[in-house]
C-alpha cells in the first residue's frame, strides 16, 4: 500500500516555473514507477511525466518535453515535477500516482494503482 500527497501548487506568471513535490509512505517506495498526471477543468486527465524505480528511465508528453523534469529521491520518498516556462495551457490539477511493485514505466493511467489527491496549479498569461 502507498500512501501520496502532493505539495507545491501556486498560481505563477507566464514562463515562470514551479516544483510540485509528491510525498510517499510505505517501505517499498522504490519499487513503484510514480508518475505526474493532471487534469484541466472540462477535459480528460492526460498523461505528463514518469520515472522508473531508479530514475534512470523517464517518459514525458509531447506537452512538456523540454519544459517538465521528473525526479525523484527514495531515500526521502519524495518525486518531483520541476515545471519551467510555463504556459497557462498547463493550468490544471496535478495528480502524482504510482503503479504496482516491478512494473515497467507506463504511460497509461490504467496501469496506476495508487493517487494523490492533487494539487492545483494556475498559470497566469
Amino acid at each position: 500500500q502507498v500512501q501520496l500527497v502532493e505539495s507545491g501548487g501556486l498560481l505563477v506568471q507566464a514562463a515562470g516555473s514551479l516544483r510540485p513535490s509528491c510525498a510517499a509512505s510505505g517501505r517499498t517506495f522504490r519499487r513503484h514507477v510514480l508518475g505526474w498526471f493532471r487534469q484541466a477543468p472540462g477535459k480528460e486527465r492526460e498523461f505528463v511525466a514518469a520515472i522508473g524505480w531508479s530514475g534512470g528511465s523517464t517518459l514525458y508528453a509531447d506537452s512538456v518535453k523540454g519544459r517538465f523534469t521528473i525526479s525523484r529521491d527514495n531515500a526521502e520518498n519524495t518525486v518531483y515535477l520541476q515545471m519551467n516556462t510555463l504556459k497557462p495551457e498547463d493550468t490544471a490539477v496535478y495528480y502524482c500516482a504510482a503503479t504496482p511493485p516491478y512494473s515497467a514505466i507506463t504511460s497509461s493511467g490504467g496501469y496506476y494503482s495508487y493517487w494523490g489527491q492533487g494539487t492545483q496549479v494556475t498559470v497566469s498569461s
